[in-house]
């Protein structure tokens, strides 16, 4: 297979830019998406009039993590999974609430990564934990400004992760459906924790293996990211159908961890102005990803101490180099390989189930739109 250059020639892909024919629903369901996010926050910045002042401050950091940009490619996986089982024809509008609930979802996640991973930017703009400490200077008040920023920034996540929850519970849902609903997304957040924890572990443990930087990459990404959502919206349609649900669990395991590798190029092949961080964040951390843990597995002794004594150089690394050491061992093509194989893997668990033919085609338009992208 010819390898994908993981740069800024690649083409930005979003919901407005599948490949292929696109339904009026790839268009609709973020719009949809993004409108009710803004209504909901906007509301809730209405509730503070009568309590404190100081709270819109708060407030602000959370509508900012929510809406600051995105690609809302997890209520897309969620609707279509909904989709999947109640066919074309009965309206969104009662779902889109738990849908939604899945952005606030994924921006207590990553304001809270942030945080832990100590990122100046997302998205192009300060973090929360840095927009927050910024707040505190600019104000003039006393004390620790960092520990006031991540301090305020854990709260910002707590509270998305509380309005997640608070968007489930307004559904227009039968109360069992939403119960079922629910286990399968607590689910997604517990093994987005473990997956969490693990990724902060493999920072200080030594010996790390491709094993588990994979077994990561799915509890963090793949789970909450595509086999999540798939399996929270066919539960939120009262999925009855085990062979579907096997189905949709194998396409999003497949394809969330083709999204993650291709998270991994992006962090020291992309462009910081398209992706909207600095290149070679994870790499200066020593964070062991499945690329550099690859890397590691191929390298001939000269390249492994080439890039064992620039990874020692943490904050002060050379990323150019460590690109181009890592490149050399041809990690790269192989991570591009193993893309492939998983988003044809995707693709095909879908091959035994009864799926209609719009789900089919929205489902890989959303393989391509997550793992053919630049940022």
């Amino acid at each position: 297979m010819t390898p994908h250059a993981p740069s800024a020639a690649v083409p930005r892909v979003g919901t407005n830019d599948l490949p292929g024919p696109r339904s009026r629903m790839d268009l609709a369901v973020p719009v949809s998406v993004e409108r009710l996010l803004r209504e909901f926050l906007d509301d809730k910045a209405a509730d503070l009039d009568g309590v404190d002042p100081e709270l819109r401050t708060l407030v602000a950091t959370a509508r900012d993590a929510v809406l600051g940009g995105g690609k809302r490619l997890r209520p897309m996986f969620g609707y279509w999974g909904w989709r999947g089982v109640v066919g074309l024809g009965p309206p969104a509008a009662p779902v889109l609430p738990a849908l939604a609930a899945l952005e606030l979802l994924h921006a207590f996640a990553l304001v809270h990564d942030d945080v832990m991973d100590d990122s100046p930017t997302r998205r192009g703009r300060p973090s929360a934990h840095a927009a927050l400490r910024a707040w505190h200077r600019d104000r003039g008040l006393t004390g620790d400004g960092t520990g006031f920023g991540r301090s305020a920034a854990i709260l910002t996540g707590d509270l998305c992760l509380v309005w997640a929850d608070e968007l489930i519970a307004s559904a227009g849902l039968p109360a069992e459906t939403v119960l079922a609903a629910r286990r399968v997304y607590d689910r997604m957040r517990v093994d987005a924790i473990y997956g969490q924890f693990l990724d902060l572990l493999g920072e200080v443990f030594p010996g790390w293996t491709l094993d588990r930087a994979e077994l990561v990459a799915r509890l963090k990404t793949a789970c909450y990211t595509v086999a999540g959502p798939l399996l929270y919206g066919a539960a939120l349609a009262g999925c009855p159908d085990p062979i579907l649900e096997t189905a949709y669990a194998r396409y999003g395991m497949a394809l969330g961890e083709a999204f993650q590798l291709r998270d991994d190029l992006l962090d020291v092949y992309g462009d910081p102005a398209v992706t909207g961080k600095p290149a070679g964040t994870d790499l200066r951390r020593g964070k062991p990803t499945p690329l550099l843990e690859l890397a590691r597995e191929l390298a001939d002794r000269r390249q492994r101490c080439e890039l064992e004594r620039e990874l020692a150089r943490g904050a002060q690394a050379d990323v150019a180099r460590l690109g181009r050491l890592i490149r050399c061992t041809g990690a790269v093509e192989r991570m591009e390989t193993m893309i492939d194989d998983r988003v044809v893997a995707a693709n095909g668990a879908l091959s035994g189930a009864v799926v209609d033919p719009d789900t089919r085609a929205a489902l890989a338009r959303l393989a391509a739109a997550a793992t053919v992208r630049s940022a």
